[in-house]
């Protein structure tokens, strides 16, 4: 299947689009000198490698993201975690909480760490990109894909001029109360486009009630096919297919639905 390049002036929600945000995503997991090359064929004259301290609560050892800027467009990525690692510390429904961006709400102190990290390194990496009016996305996958969707509040709640054009997230946890979801939803709902892949356990933690998602939400079903919107009980039947799919390995989806890998296999599947 042939895909088209990247489209520098892209201004909106295109599959395409995201299929090429989702590979950023993927991109994170690489090391700096992997993501420059990538960067670079990707049409993209500018880079800055960001790399956070460690955070304790964590089960990674820091914080790791990408800036990539050409004339046009500037895309921030964040690195994910494996399911394997992010399930015992998501799943405690009495993770402590700190203050969200401009006091407004909770969020996992856990997110909050890791971003704060690389906070500052960020800003002033935009501040020294965007030099052109250019479009700025975010994106990432599990941990990268909370982390893409709270620095994107952040940068707008301190600074409206901060707006993102889209944060794409992909297998993303839950992120803040309901005080910031409804906040985030309220400023930056129709530029946020968040995927899930069928049964994939990472988007159900942390435990609600606390925690929340924003409402926006693309549903690939067990077949792989974009459902752009679900009912409560069509998505529970197709969530149940999905689960009882492998008769050898029932409920295994839970995992094995997470990998970006798959993500991508989904969003080719579409654009096929």
């Amino acid at each position: 299947m042939a895909i088209t390049a990247l489209d520098h002036h892209e201004t909106g929600y295109r599959l395409e689009h995201a299929y090429w945000l989702a590979r950023a995503a993927k991109l994170a997991y690489s090391d700096e000198s992997a993501i420059r090359e990538a960067v670079g064929e990707w049409g993209f004259d500018r880079f800055r490698f960001l790399e956070g301290t460690p955070v304790t609560p964590l089960p990674i050892d820091h914080t790791q993201a990408f800036v990539a800027a050409s004339d046009s467009m500037i895309i921030v990525a964040f690195r994910g975690t494996e399911p394997t690692q992010i399930r015992d510390w998501l799943t405690d429904a009495n993770a402590p909480a700190g203050p969200g961006p401009d006091r407004r709400g909770l969020v996992h102190l856990g997110f909050s760490q890791a971003l704060a990290s690389v906070h500052p390194a960020l800003l002033a990496t935009l501040e020294e990109f965007r030099d052109n009016d250019q479009t700025l996305w975010f994106t990432g996958h599990s941990l990268g894909g909370a982390l893409a969707q709270l620095a994107a509040a952040w940068l707008y709640f301190e600074d409206p001029n901060l707006l993102a054009d889209g944060i794409y997230t992909f297998g993303q946890p839950r992120t803040c109360d309901r005080e910031l979801a409804t906040a985030y939803d309220g400023a930056i709902r129709a530029r946020t486009h968040r995927f899930v892949n069928n049964n994939d356990v990472v988007p159900e933690l942390p435990p609600e009630p606390f925690y929340r998602h924003v409402e926006r939400v693309r549903y690939f079903d067990s077949q792989g096919r974009l459902q752009e919107r679900t009912t409560l009980l069509g998505g529970a039947v197709d969530r149940l297919r999905g689960h009882t799919a492998d008769p050898l390995s029932p409920g295994a989806d839970a995992l094995r639905d997470h990998p970006i890998n798959r993500y991508l296999e989904c969003l080719e599947k579409n654009l096929a």
